[in-house]
């Protein structure tokens, strides 16, 4: 599926590079640990400043990565395009402009559709092209705007709807991992749009 860019409220789909504020791992002055931490977080860790940045830690790292990971591409529980959604919705709701973006990408390519994207950047609070995904944009905002009060009342329409305990755990873990991503990404740089 080829991406038609969107543009709403500050938010696009279009592919963006994110700046560091502190100087990033220069590749040849890493450590082997450095190195290996780099290979087995992401395929172009080597080359993102962002990874590059939290290698300075690469124990945490790899912790973060292994995490992250497990959370956004097992197999089986939640649709990988319905994890995508939760984490597209918190980065909105965060501001997190590359974050947004990233996520926003991989859920077009998986649902093969962007309808749903325009509604995310519009307002995410009313996103949502059916029940189903309604229910994952309400309850990923839930989760990121009033984890404290976050009950059984939240989680009522998603088992409604036919979700399993194990799919809401998936959901929830989605979106709770982009809170701390997107922070991590508002702290540490920005990103730098070309439009």
């Amino acid at each position: 599926m080829t991406a038609i860019p969107i543009r709403i409220n500050g938010f696009t789909n279009e592919t963006l590079q994110w700046r560091s504020w502190l100087q990033p791992v220069r590749m040849d002055q890493a450590t082997a640990q450095q190195l290996a931490v780099l290979d087995e977080s992401h395929p172009q860790a080597r080359t993102s400043d962002y990874y590059l940045t939290l290698v300075h830690q690469p124990r945490m790292l790899q912790h973060r990565s292994t995490a992250y990971n497990a959370i956004m591409y097992a197999q089986g529980g939640l649709p990988r395009a319905e994890r995508e959604l939760g984490a597209m919705v918190v980065s909105v709701t965060n501001g997190c402009v590359y974050c947004t973006s990233v996520h926003a990408q991989r859920y077009a390519q998986l649902a093969k559709r962007t309808d749903t994207v325009e509604q995310v950047f519009t307002d995410p609070s009313r996103a949502g092209s059916t029940e189903r995904e309604r229910a994952i944009a309400r309850f990923a905002q839930a989760v990121t705007l009033r984890p404290h009060t976050l009950g059984p009342d939240d989680m009522a329409p998603l088992q409604a709807l036919g979700m399993s305990d194990e799919d809401i755990i998936d959901l929830l873990h989605a979106t709770a991992i982009f809170g701390w991503a997107n922070r991590l990404m508002h702290n540490l740089g920005e990103p730098v749009q070309s439009f």
